[in-house]
């Protein structure tokens, strides 16, 4: 009976994990193309800067043709109908052109502004100035790295008390952003964890200490709804593992704060849209 359930545990851990892991490529696949579109956005944005800058010198070669016909015939009604409609159309295009560059950079600014903000909320609240813990933004996401030490004994996956008092500060910026969603991934060193009987190896490791701190932070009243349990193992390292210090600094646990990027995008993809149409 035993050896029954003993199986059935570890069927069950096997598809949570594996859960786990097509999330982590799920979000992984729609950050890329997120970031794709950016660029994407940004080259247009560009053209569409080179363009306005090209209809307004033709602008003011049209508006200098239309002075000196004035100056020479001494009188308004001599401005042709051809340079006028010319004038006008310059002057709608330009217009158009504008509109479509502010909407993309509001779109841009939009998501920068959210996501400097963020930051830091979070660096103003976890308040802590240790080179082991780091608040950085890559990509447009948010990042929080803490180093293991502060986290763990050495191959244990029990919260010691210092981390929750980190994690009690990292809970109140995610209470207070209920649309984001927080993906807690742990990562180990290359060193072959010494099987205990309830975890196997590094990624048994990993994937331990992640739902530990998941359970600290749902006892924290975060919602469960916002995280997301992960586990790297070994396989994404900072530094090579060819020494103490380097293992050291490959052990951590790192908490993506993952905003609900469909609503900072949704701007470009609409803009996108239309010029595509053009």
């Amino acid at each position: 009976m035993k050896k029954v359930i003993f199986i059935l545990s570890i069927a069950a851990f096997t598809l949570t994990s594996c859960g786990s892991k097509k999330k982590i490529a799920e979000l992984e696949a729609k950050n890329k193309e997120i970031q794709d579109l950016l660029n994407t956005a940004t080259v247009k944005l560009n053209t569409c800067l080179t363009e306005r800058e090209a209809f307004a010198n033709q602008l003011e070669f049209l508006k200098k043709n239309n002075a000196d016909l004035i100056n020479n015939m001494g009188n308004l009604t001599t401005l042709s109908s051809k340079g006028a409609e010319n004038l006008e159309k310059s002057l709608e295009s330009l217009k158009e052109k504008d509109i479509k560059i502010t909407r993309l950079q509001d779109a841009l600014t939009k998501k920068d502004s959210v996501t400097l903000a963020l930051v830091t909320s979070l660096k103003s609240s976890v308040g802590i100035s240790d080179p082991d813990i780091e608040i950085n933004v890559e990509k447009g996401v948010v990042f929080i790295s803490i180093a293991d030490k502060l986290l763990f004994k050495s191959g244990s996956y029990v919260v010691s008390d210092r981390a929750k008092e980190i994690l009690a500060k990292v809970a109140k910026v995610v209470n207070s952003k209920p649309d984001f969603e927080c993906m807690v991934e742990g990562h180990t060193d290359n060193v072959p964890y010494k099987s205990n009987g309830v975890l196997l190896d590094n990624w048994d490791l990993s994937v331990k200490r992640s739902t530990s701190i998941i359970r600290v932070l749902q006892e924290l009243n975060v919602n469960p709804k916002q995280l997301i349990a992960a586990g790297r193992s070994e396989y994404i390292p900072l530094v090579d593992n060819n020494s103490a210090e380097n293992r050291s600094v490959n052990r951590r646990t790192r908490i993506v704060v993952l905003p609900k990027i469909d609503q900072f995008y949704d701007m470009i993809e609409k803009e996108m849209k239309n010029l595509a149409k053009q």
